[in-house]
């Protein structure tokens, strides 16, 4: 549904900052909506993060990578961290704007996809009616400050989404980039749930893959299935706390998934062909002691 709200007001200028700091994958550190004045110029500055103008009427330039950029209406600019630019306004026709400044571990790869880069700022709709809606939800940010910061960061993927499928310069993911990605979920969500009772079925719905393709998919990549990579992996847990700590075999068996522990001994012995308990006796870091500690 597209959301608009006018925001030509006897106002020139809304800004805000957000004031949340939790969100690591996509955060915003200030949005907001000008219409400015003739020749109105901003720079030249460097900014920590990154910065979308979306252009809604007039026109301007922006001067980056020892060019000039003429930006009109339907138009924006993309400027990237640590990257020098300045912008200027139209003497006769001068800009009205919204803008978002943001940054995150999905932000890079998002504009990436939308064709956006330092060597390549400006942002061209594929037609008029995207362009409107990249518009819409930009304004519909700028006009909701009093909403939750996980609605506000929602409201943001959002944006991320309609300036990916809006752009001209959109570009399709390649099998490889597509690939890294699943296999980076697939890891994560590996690392920290490896201890309870998960199964192949559940990783592969967290990557939002059918199990079939996402056993191929992880094959490609890490030359073993699924399967043996989470056996592996929680073997390989295991043998670590079996050599650096005293806890029962009980105990070290739920903590890697498996309730049963004859089934945990029977896997353990397949990975590293002994038993649990003949691994620690034979694999034990043991403490030094006190004449140890002071070379006695």
């Amino acid at each position: 549904m597209v959301r608009q709200k006018d925001v030509k007001t006897e106002n020139k200028l809304k800004f805000h900052v957000f004031q949340d700091e939790r969100f690591v994958d996509l955060t915003i550190y200030q949005y907001g909506w000008e219409r400015t004045e003739p020749l109105h110029a901003y720079g030249p500055h460097k900014r920590n993060h990154y910065l979308f103008h979306y252009v809604i009427a007039g026109r301007g330039t922006l001067y980056a990578n020892d060019q000039a950029y003429p930006i009109e209406a339907g138009h924006g600019f993309l400027i990237v961290p640590d990257q020098t630019t300045t912008y200027m306004a139209d003497e006769k026709d001068p800009w009205e704007y919204t803008w978002i400044e943001i940054d995150g571990l999905r932000v890079s790869e998002s504009l990436s996809l939308a064709g956006l880069s330092q060597a390549r700022p400006v942002y061209t709709p594929q037609n008029r009616e995207a362009g409107r809606a990249l518009q819409d939800q930009m304004l519909y940010i700028v006009n909701h400050p009093e909403d939750s910061p996980v609605r506000q960061i929602g409201e943001c993927f959002l944006f991320l989404d309609q300036l990916v499928q809006s752009s001209a310069a959109r570009r399709a993911p390649s099998q490889r980039r597509l690939r890294d990605f699943y296999m980076k979920e697939a890891l994560s969500f590996i690392e920290q749930n490896y201890q309870r009772d998960i199964s192949i079925e559940d990783i592969a719905a967290f990557c939002g893959l059918n199990r079939s393709y996402f056993g191929k998919v992880f094959r490609d990549s890490m030359g073993e299935s699924p399967q043996a990579f989470l056996l592996h992996y929680r073997m390989a847990r295991a043998a670590q706390m079996l050599k650096e700590t005293a806890l029962p075999i009980g105990t070290i068996s739920a903590m890697v998934g498996y309730a049963n522990q004859l089934h945990f001994s029977r896997a353990f012995k397949a990975v590293y062909g002994m038993a649990p308990r003949s691994y620690r006796q034979t694999h034990f870091i043991r403490e030094p002691g006190p004449a140890e500690k002071i070379g006695i």
